[in-house]
């Protein structure tokens, strides 16, 4: 396996724990560098301090929801590749999503999701 210095690093912000951690370790099984953050807040922080190859964030999320996180890290890195990803909430999580493509997601993903299509595409984004 590469070293950590090596592998491609990707932010994972979701606030649902359980679906963190599986996400978290089907990404490292991957190969991936995988950091967590539990919100939007917390999210930015990581992305101020640090540089990844790709940001994967949940929509629905207490303290900073993710549209607003995804613009805001389009401000502070307009280069950041992002990834949402959502089970909808008081609307149907299509419209959340198509909402976070126009705001700069790369791609959007209704949960649950195919594992399969979701590593496939992350791959995809990464160029790996």
């Amino acid at each position: 396996m590469n070293d950590v210095e090596d592998m491609e690093k990707i932010l994972l912000i979701e606030d649902d724990k359980d679906f963190s951690e599986m996400l978290s370790l089907m990404l490292k099984r991957e190969g991936y560098a995988v950091e967590r953050a539990e919100n939007g807040v917390e999210g930015l922080q990581m992305v101020e301090k640090h540089a990844f190859d790709l940001v994967i964030t949940d929509i629905i999320m207490p303290e900073k929801e993710g549209l607003e996180t995804i613009m805001e890290i389009r401000q502070l890195k307009p280069e950041s590749k992002i990834v949402a990803i959502s089970g909808g909430g008081r609307s149907a999580a299509g419209s959340y999503l198509k909402t976070a493509e126009y705001f700069g997601a790369v791609k959007a993903f209704q949960k649950p999701f195919d594992k399969r299509e979701f590593l496939d595409a992350v791959k995809n984004i990464l160029g790996s």
